[in-house]
């Protein structure tokens, strides 16, 4: 299969011509269901248990037996803690020991990253650059920078080499783009932002993380 051109700019925003990529990594069918089920699988392995209700044990109180067993003509207690007092424990509650987590093959996961990467070349919204040439981690440079990619003000995601860059430091006060570090592409990420920005250097790394 012949390679895929994709439009190269510098950090002006002008194009500098194409770059090829490897149709066989960035030129891969969509498979929605497939992206579906690993959206859910991801939102799932992120969500926490937060409901929680209080069991007999964990509820205050009830160390004493209320009555004593014979005689009175009550039924039998040991606690009012019992989940068939008010105030006691509750029976088959939600708790927060839940795990909502899923497993998804590794190999399955990379294919999906290849299929939205493919379908944000296809839509033309992988805005590929040179460099991140951003000398001073400064909003208004970023921001100057964005207003001539053709990105159409849309939302975007700036894929980075490491937490120190300057232009994740710039990106933090622009609600517009958020930033994330190559190794830790992820679906829900990617399909959440309008446009990916990549630079040409780690363009070729995701390609050999993911393979």
């Amino acid at each position: 299969m012949a390679d895929i051109k994709v439009k190269l700019y510098d950090w002006q925003g002008k194009e500098m011509g194409t770059e090829n990529l490897d149709s066989e990594f960035f030129g891969v069918e969509v498979d929605k269901a497939l992206v579906h089920e690993v959206v859910i699988a991801q939102q799932k392995n992120s969500r926490e248990a937060i409901a929680h209700t209080k069991g007999r044990s964990e509820v205050r109180g009830g160390g004493k037996k209320p009555w004593r067993q014979k005689g009175t003509g009550r039924a039998r207690h040991g606690s009012t803690r019992s989940p068939i007092w008010i105030g006691g424990g509750i029976t088959f509650g939600p708790t927060n020991k839940r795990n909502y987590s899923v497993q998804v093959n590794k190999k399955v996961k990379a294919k999906v990253i290849k299929m939205v990467l493919s379908d944000k070349i296809a839509s033309d919204k992988l805005i590929l650059v040179e460099s991140y040439n951003l000398p001073e981690a400064k909003t208004k440079m970023l921001q100057d920078t964005l207003d001539k990619l053709p990105t159409k003000g849309g939302t975007i995601l700036a894929v980075t080499k490491n937490s120190t860059e300057n232009i994740v430091t710039a990106a933090k006060n622009l609600p517009e783009i958020d930033t994330i570090y190559s190794g830790s592409l992820n679906i829900v990420d990617i399909l959440k932002h309008e446009y990916l920005l990549v630079n040409k250097e780690l363009i070729n790394k995701i390609k050999e993380h993911y393979s």
